[in-house]
């Protein structure tokens, strides 16, 4: 039998798992004085934070935050220069593509004038500038939310000077233009939760008068909202979250009794179905914002029975369980003489080895069967480093390279 095929046999009873429960990082606090109610959108792989409020006064200022250097920087403010009074509170937000790239986009909320605002802002991040856009064409309003589909941004619900809301238009930022569509199919509402997965948009919780637990799903193709399986978590408001297909994300909020929640629920789009997953480890919430940004989901800032909070979050979760396949790492023998393998469907170019000084090795890679086999025999002897990495999850291990035959 060939040492490659033995090898194999040997390590099908010795396979281990590389990973565990999902969990929370502590990241790189705000920029600014801590704040809530503040909006986020996501520009390549940059998030962006805009506005808020402190215990003084509204804010327009923005921040972007970059995963991999874990650090946020000073960006330009909400309409520019040229931007008093538009400081802000109760707003929402999403990213388009426009003019070939993707674009920012701020819009409605309260100004520390103007209970209702209808107002529309586009951030061109190659100019560093703002420029507003076609007014909104229904009531002024704060507290509404957005999701985008196929490039077209869908904005509704919310708190006018009539009362709460269930209206939904679209804007077109090739024509910007707003159009009316078909009203939610729940209770109007304000401060209600958000998103879109798989062409699909998402909708859950708020307060109507009273607070929700439930959970809409829009179809733009049918213009139809679909009742989904009720938001567990209990009913609440000032909540926020984040989709990762084929999951989403829920959490934090305020509930009835004036709880302030650090709870998460994963919502998975094909069973219908809700699990309860990590608590935020940092003070429930509310009015804290949420995005999804390099396989992360993170949730920052918010309020808490009169504190503010500038403190960010990345959670690590489930979205990512198809992945977590791909990196099974399997070394046998560990010390070993010649070859390594893996069970893994990633590439050659996923896979990298550093001896102990950092130093990248090139290694000879067979395929065999389901199997990478790594041909290792030239190493000299020490301790290396293996690591695999993939679009949302990186898993590294160690092995010692000896001499001699096994």
């Amino acid at each position: 039998m060939s040492k490659f095929i033995l090898l194999l046999l040997v390590m099908a009873s010795m396979r281990q798992s590389a990973f565990g429960q999902d969990f929370w990082l502590p990241k790189d606090s705000v920029n600014g004085v801590p704040k809530s109610a503040a909006t986020s959108f996501v520009i390549e792989n940059r998030a962006y934070l805009v506005a808020g409020t402190d215990d003084f006064e509204y804010k327009r200022k923005m921040y972007s935050y970059r995963a991999d250097q874990n650090d946020w920087d000073d960006e330009v403010s909400l309409g520019g220069d040229g931007g008093d009074g538009l400081a802000r509170v109760g707003a929402t937000s999403f990213s388009l593509q426009h003019e070939g790239q993707t674009k920012g986009y701020v819009a409605l909320g309260q100004t520390q004038t103007i209970a209702f605002m209808n107002d529309l802002w586009e951030y061109d991040r190659s100019t560093e500038a703002w420029t507003q856009k076609a007014t909104f064409t229904g009531a002024p309003r704060r507290e509404a939310v957005s999701f985008v589909i196929a490039n077209k941004a869908y904005v509704g619900t919310g708190n006018s000077a009539t009362g709460f809301k269930k209206d939904f238009y679209t804007y077109d930022p090739s024509s910007n233009s707003w159009e009316q569509i078909t009203d939610f199919a729940g209770t109007a509402r304000r401060a209600a939760v958000a998103f879109s997965m798989e062409n699909y948009g998402f909708i859950g919780t708020g307060d109507d008068g009273t607070l929700c637990n439930d959970f809409w799903m829009y179809n733009p193709q049918t213009e139809q909202w679909i009742q989904k399986a009720n938001f567990p978590g209990g009913v609440r408001s000032g909540a926020c979250g984040w989709a990762a297909y084929p999951v989403c994300y829920l959490g934090t909020g305020q509930d009835a009794n004036y709880t302030y929640l650090n709870d998460l629920w994963e919502y998975n789009y094909f069973l219908n179905n809700w699990t309860q997953r990590a608590d935020l480890p940092g003070p429930g919430r509310k009015n804290a914002v949420a995005f999804y940004l390099d396989g992360l989901g993170f949730i920052g800032t918010g309020y808490n029975n009169g504190t503010f909070y500038d403190d960010l979050w990345a959670y690590s979760g489930t979205a990512a369980l198809a992945e977590q396949e791909r990196f099974a790492i399997e070394v046998f023998p560990n010390p070993t003489a010649d070859f390594i393998a893996l069970t893994t469907t990633l590439s050659e170019e996923n896979i990298a080895i550093f001896n102990q000084l950092g130093q990248k090795m090139n290694f000879m890679l067979e395929k065999v069967g389901s199997k990478l086999v790594l041909d290792v025999r030239h190493f000299p002897e020490g301790l290396y480093y293996l690591q695999l990495k993939g679009a949302q999850l990186q898993q590294s291990t160690t092995f010692v390279k000896c001499n001699g035959s096994l």
